[in-house]
């Protein structure tokens, strides 16, 4: 949903988004300014997600039961 949010507030589809988060990625640059960063902020809040990079490393999928 934060995904999903930035993408509207920057008037682009996810795809593109998700390209340019990886190519920054890919060049070792902030993808954000910071005016974006603090909408992210916002949007983090509204959907409770309290995750950071450092909760990706202990994400596993469990897959079905």
């Amino acid at each position: 949903k934060v995904l999903k949010g930035t993408a509207e507030y920057l008037d682009m589809s996810l795809g593109d988004l998700i390209e340019g988060i990886v190519l920054h990625a890919f060049d070792g640059e902030t993808p954000f300014e910071p005016s974006t960063m603090a909408k992210i902020e916002q949007l983090k809040a509204v959907y409770g997600l309290d995750l950071t990079a450092a909760d990706s490393h202990a994400l596993r999928d469990t897959g079905p039961d």
